[in-house]
């Protein structure tokens, strides 16, 4: 089931091929994703995953096909071109990719600094998305001295210290305790519901994904609450089996499946 692609999508793969020398690991691809929307991504190990998420990045370039990302070609890119591009779009990597030997302060910083902001600004903007993951008491410490969940919460911080309004999740809850994943669950849904952030979320959890669909964040009472209509939140899900979309849907198509292979995933 194939949504329409319509060319005011935030984030668009048309037809896109990837192999390496074992063969292809996408097949065909074709999807988009609006503003504001959430589309997970679901598969097997090894289904391509992670590497739309890096195709989506820049980070890799499609053996055929088209990679769009905010209105630009990012297939078609000069190396020049995806350094400015990348400014616009975070990436949260599933292991955190913290610089060991800086604190959590400078790790946060690293890419306001790169771009040669002034120092004042820097402070300004890390003290307030340190606040936004509640870590500004982590400020002075080095990741090896924060916990698994910590370190996630400070490499989410550092993905949105641009402010971004595309951010690429990679298994983000990887690893981590269910009250530990529902925090992290918890920052996703203030993202996207306080300032409109889309995002494409890989994950082998489906409960993150049906999480994201079925609670909201509400501003005024600074609280999660159940979502009054899953479709209005714009999460949807798409799940990859033999490097091609075997299933594109919104979450209550996905939970009255009766496809033997999607209940696996379910069960």
């Amino acid at each position: 089931m194939n949504s329409s692609r319509p060319a005011d999508a935030v984030v668009s793969i048309e037809n896109v091929r990837l192999g390496f020398e074992e063969g292809d690991v996408l097949r065909q691809v074709s999807f988009a994703v609006q503003q504001r929307e959430t589309l997970v991504l679901l598969g097997e190990t090894g289904s391509g995953k992670t590497l739309t998420l890096k195709l989506a990045a820049g980070l890799l370039r499609p053996d055929s096909g088209r990679v769009s990302v905010l209105g630009q070609t990012v297939s078609e890119m000069s190396e020049d071109d995806l350094l400015d591009f990348r400014r616009k779009i975070g990436f949260v990597f599933q292991e955190g990719a913290l610089f060991d030997s800086l604190t959590v302060a400078d790790n946060v910083a690293y890419r306001l600094r790169e771009d040669r902001m002034d120092e004042q600004e820097i402070e300004s903007r890390v003290s307030e998305i340190l606040r936004f993951v509640e870590l500004e008491h982590t400020s002075d410490l080095l990741p090896s001295e924060l916990s698994g969940g910590m370190r996630r919460r400070v490499s989410i911080a550092r993905a949105l210290i641009n402010r971004p309004p595309v951010v690429l999740y990679d298994s983000p809850t990887a690893g981590l305790d269910p009250v530990t994943s529902q925090t992290i669950i918890t920052l996703i849904l203030r993202l996207r519901d306080l300032y409109g952030v889309t995002a494409l979320l890989a994950t082998h959890r489906l409960q993150d994904g049906f999480a994201l669909a079925n609670f909201r964040f509400d501003p005024e009472s600074n609280r999660v609450l159940p979502a009054r209509d899953s479709a209005a939140q714009g999460t949807r899900f798409l799940v990859y089996r033999d490097g091609e979309v075997y299933f594109e849907g919104s979450p209550e198509l996905l939970a009255a499946t009766s496809d033997p292979y999607l209940r696996k995933f379910l069960v």
